[in-house]
């Protein structure tokens, strides 16, 4: 079954498969026999890609496993064996703690854009988008929220302005999956040789969307299903991670839903959401200040000022100490431990 289809009709360049000069600048003059290639599926025994020449199915060495690679990932192959030689540093990697997990899940790897999809309904809820925003942010991609089921909601403008409000400089568009005007709307972020994922809980219309996305060329379009009434929940349609052409150019990457979504080393990621809070803290009389009831604290003035939303310093709060309990503690030569709360990029 064909993945990607709109390549067929003739040979994609590397541009538009996504590549930069972020990428070119890490091939090694040993690396001119072998083929640039992007991970296009990831299976549980095998991985496919794309490249100039086409679609395949790519072999892996012996003590490799599909769990080192994401959908999106460059990686470079031996043209006839399409033995995987190597795989180039991601520009962006997004990645969640699974609990009981042995480290991070890859979901997917040098994305654009991540589009946070939630629907006008029982479903949207501002501590769940705060969670996926600050994963965008550690990730490195631009977050946008798309609000699905506008026509369902007696007052969609209020969840739209609930939304802006979560991010300095946040996009925010509404939309109906099913029509063709979708594709417009995201136009700005779904440009040649761009990569958009989507992320949210099932049901809130992602796989509708990626068919809309991918226009009438695709051949194979993703399943979709209803959502129960009385909690907006939906059944997970989308069980794998692919990676799909966008008609008018670029590329989208499908992810399954989730249910739930913990937080793990996204301290900058944090930082960033919450920025009216990071802000404050240098200001504080004292460097350790918890913002609780040290005197001269930055934070409480601005509470008491009324110029920050209580609600808003107790979920930075609970999820600042998620992160931190959830983030293992590394250590470094003769034991040292790095600063807490740092974030990593792959």
């Amino acid at each position: 079954m064909p993945l990607v289809e709109a390549v067929t009709a003739s040979s994609p360049s590397l541009v538009s498969l996504g590549w930069s000069e972020f990428f070119g600048d890490q091939l090694e003059p040993g690396d001119a026999d072998l083929i640039p290639t992007r991970i296009a599926m990831v299976h549980r025994d095998r991985l496919s890609g794309l490249s100039q020449t086409g679609q395949a199915d790519l072999s892996l060495a012996p003590q490799a496993t599909t769990g080192d690679y994401a959908v999106g990932d460059w990686v470079l192959v031996e043209p006839h064996s399409h033995l995987l030689r190597r795989r180039l540093t991601r520009k962006t990697v997004l990645e969640r703690r699974v609990q009981g997990g042995r480290g991070p899940q890859l979901a997917a790897a040098n994305i654009d854009t991540l589009f946070i999809v939630t629907s006008c309904n029982a479903d949207f809820n501002i501590a769940r988008l705060e969670r996926y925003l600050a994963l965008a942010n550690q990730a490195g991609t631009t977050p946008v929220i798309l609000l699905t089921k506008a026509d369902t909601a007696e007052n969609a403008e209020a969840y739209q302005s609930q939304a802006a409000t979560l991010q300095r400089g946040l996009a925010v568009v509404t939309l109906n999956p099913r029509i063709s005007g979708a594709a417009s709307a995201l136009a700005a972020w779904c440009g040649a040789g761009q990569t958009v994922a989507l992320i949210g809980s099932s049901g809130v219309g992602k796989s509708t969307l990626v068919n809309t996305l991918a226009g009438s060329a695709q051949q194979s379009p993703q399943q979709t299903g209803a959502i129960r009434e009385h909690d907006a929940k939906g059944r997970h349609t989308t069980t794998a991670r692919s990676l799909h052409a966008i008609a008018g150019g670029g590329w989208v990457i499908d992810t399954p839903g989730m249910r739930t979504l913990q937080v793990s080393d996204v301290a900058n990621g944090i930082d960033t959401l919450f920025a009216e809070i990071t802000e404050l803290a240098p200001l504080c009389k004292f460097r350790d200040c918890t913002h609780v009831h040290e005197p001269g604290c930055a934070v409480q003035a601005a509470l008491k000022a009324g110029t920050l939303d209580p609600e808003r310093l107790a979920r930075w709060r609970k999820l600042s100490d998620e992160n931190q309990h959830n983030t293992p503690v590394q250590t470094g030569p003769r034991g040292a431990k790095p600063p807490a709360g740092r974030g990593k990029r792959r």
